[in-house]
């Protein structure tokens, strides 16, 4: 059975001399006159959409919206002066799903509110760092809370409250942390509270501070529940390297804070503002002087009493100056 006869059989009388006349004319001798101008206009916008360079951050809604005025334009061409309905109801589909991307991309573009008294930590913690507002929104936004703390009132007290339960960022005001009534260090704002705790006890728990930390204005302080908050990082890995580099970068501020306690508060705030300290704190100096000994923590007292200031203190504060920079140290330095 020949092909002409296999064609001639599945196809109509007409469509078979349609397509012997095509198979005798190899070349189309009379084009059918151009579409209408709706027509070009539905392809323009596809072509557009389709060029629009990947580099721009709107680039997916901008394609989206070009698809869909091309889908609209085609709709109009096949209904007013092509009338065929496949083509409309093809391209009515095409345009919903367009329509719902569009939607879907905008919704996602819309611009994250965030709550006036996180604007400062945001801004100067969590925004260098690249991290975008509604992950920022999702960490401050189920399991965290914002407290007030009154001038004179404890936010912990040594040997009694444990550090099992939150981990809290100043927002306002001022703290001090003291030692058996000997002042060390002040917390400024844009500053975690207990950094160098939470560090210490990752895998520890059931742990006391050793350290008394008291409001010395009028504070407010953003508190995460510890348990929850570890939880939340372990699902969100980028999440979960930024605390670790600000923990990091906290526990350095309060060691050299630590080394230097005469620190003036002005002096304090614009250290605190330097995106690292590492040109003001020398690690390498650290390691170098803990490895100029056999104990590890002879070398650390060493380091410590480096200053002028440092040297000064009583012998039986030495020991806890050790440990708190220990801490402080051993539990993630990240320059």
């Amino acid at each position: 059975m020949t092909t002409e006869r296999i064609i001639a059989i599945m196809l109509p009388v007409n469509s078979t001399a349609g397509i012997q006349n095509a198979t005798e004319d190899e070349v189309c001798e009379n084009w059918r006159e151009i579409h209408h101008l709706v027509f070009h206009l539905a392809n323009v916008c596809f072509a557009l959409g389709l060029v629009i360079p990947t580099m721009l951050s709107l680039h997916m809604i901008f394609l989206r919206a070009s698809l869909c005025l091309g889908c609209s334009f085609f709709i109009l061409w096949a209904s007013l002066y092509r009338c065929a309905l496949d083509i409309m109801i093809w391209n009515s589909t095409f345009l919903v799903i367009n329509f719902m991307h569009f939607i879907y991309l905008v919704y996602k573009k819309r611009p994250i509110k965030i709550e006036k008294e996180l604007k400062g930590i945001y801004h100067k913690m969590f925004e260098p760092l690249h991290v975008p507002p509604e992950q920022f929104k999702r960490l401050t936004g189920q399991f965290c809370n914002i407290q007030t703390l009154q001038k004179g009132q404890p936010y912990a007290v040594e040997d009694k409250t444990s550090v099992d339960d939150r981990l809290s960022i100043l927002l306002r005001g001022k703290m001090k942390v003291s030692y058996r009534g000997h002042f060390l260090h002040n917390i400024y704002p844009n500053a975690y509270i207990d950094s160098p705790e939470f560090r210490s006890t990752e895998m520890d728990r059931g742990e006391k501070f050793q350290v008394s930390i008291t409001a010395d204005d009028n504070c407010v302080y953003l508190c995460w529940s510890r348990e929850r908050l570890t939880y939340f990082l372990e699902a969100e890995p980028y999440l979960y390297e930024i605390f670790k580099y600000l923990i990091g970068k906290d526990i350095t501020n309060k060691l050299y804070s630590l080394n230097d306690p005469t620190l003036s508060d002005k002096v304090a705030k614009k250290i605190d503002r330097q995106p690292s300290l590492c040109s003001q704190l020398s690690v390498m100096q650290m390691r170098n002087s803990m490895a100029s000994t056999s104990d590890s923590e002879d070398g650390l007292h060493n380091f410590l009493r480096g200053t002028s200031t440092a040297s000064t203190l009583r012998n039986n504060h030495q020991e806890f100056y050790i440990s708190y920079g220990m801490g402080r140290v051993t539990h993630g330095v990240f320059c």
